[in-house]
Formats: structure tokens, C-alpha cells, sequence
């Protein structure tokens, strides 16, 4: 089974709420899974992982968070390359197009990726919530 590592950053919960179900999935399928904020994680300890699933809100003109999730994705971005890379976040507006935008930065930065992303608008609620941990579940068996 994959070993799997979630880094997020969220600014209300909602995209850490996402992480935890995501990482609640991933173990229950049988990942060996880390779920860590951005700020605790360094580019090298993505080496250790066969997956790497990146979470951030959409914030301002629907980009992913600029103060520390965006540098560390661009240091992170040509280390990804033949990666299994995922990519998920919550929203309060808008039609998803950071994800799509986020996924495009990947495919061009020659990364492996698992789907177009998950996205929830606000914070999870049970019907999210279930989204979360099959996704979770999809990220342990890619």
C-alpha cells in the first residue's frame, strides 16, 4: 500500500477539515498516512512519499493560498515530476477554476495526477464529508 502524505493549509478549517476526512479515508484503505500543515513540511520530506496530495482554499481571484501554500508549491512543483500528485480545497465562491487552474501547473510540470481535485463549497457536511474519505480511499490504492 501507498505511504501518503496530505499538506494543506487553511485558513477558516474548512480545508483542514477536508484533510482530516481525506486522511481518515486514505488509513482506513490501508495508507500508511501523514496530514500536516504547510508550514510543518519541507520540500526534501516529500521524497519519503509515493503520493503527495496538496489542500488550499480558493482565495482572492480564485488562487490557491499566496503567503505560504504558493511558494512552497513553486519549490516543490519541479521535484513532482513522474510524481502521484492530488490536489483538493474548499471554496465560498466561484466555479472551481483555482483547481483547474492548479492542476494545469501540475500536468505542465510533468506531475502524475490522480483526477482534476476535489472541491467543497464551505466546510463539509455529510455528504461532503463522505466525498472526502472516498477520495481519501482513492488517494491509498493510486
Amino acid at each position: 500500500m501507498s505511504k501518503v502524505l496530505i499538506v494543506y493549509w487553511s485558513g477558516t478549517g474548512n480545508t483542514e477539515k477536508m484533510a482530516e476526512l481525506i486522511t481518515e479515508g486514505a488509513r482506513e484503505a490501508g495508507a500508511e498516512t501523514d496530514c500536516k500543515r504547510v508550514g510543518s513540511v519541507a520540500v526534501s520530506d516529500l521524497a519519503q512519499y509515493d503520493v503527495v496530495a496538496f489542500g488550499s482554499p480558493s482565495m482572492g481571484a480564485e488562487v490557491i493560498e499566496e503567503a505560504e501554500m504558493e511558494p512552497f508549491f513553486v519549490e516543490a512543483l519541479p521535484t513532482l515530476k513522474e510524481r502521484k500528485t492530488a490536489i483538493f480545497g474548499s471554496y465560498g465562491w466561484g466555479d472551481g477554476e483555482w483547481l483547474k487552474t492548479w492542476s494545469e501547473r501540475l500536468k505542465q510540470g510533468g506531475a502524475v495526477i490522480m483526477d482534476e481535485g476535489l472541491a467543497v463549497q464551505e466546510s463539509p457536511d455529510e455528504a461532503a464529508s463522505s466525498a472526502c474519505r472516498a477520495w481519501g480511499a482513492k488517494l491509498a490504492s493510486f
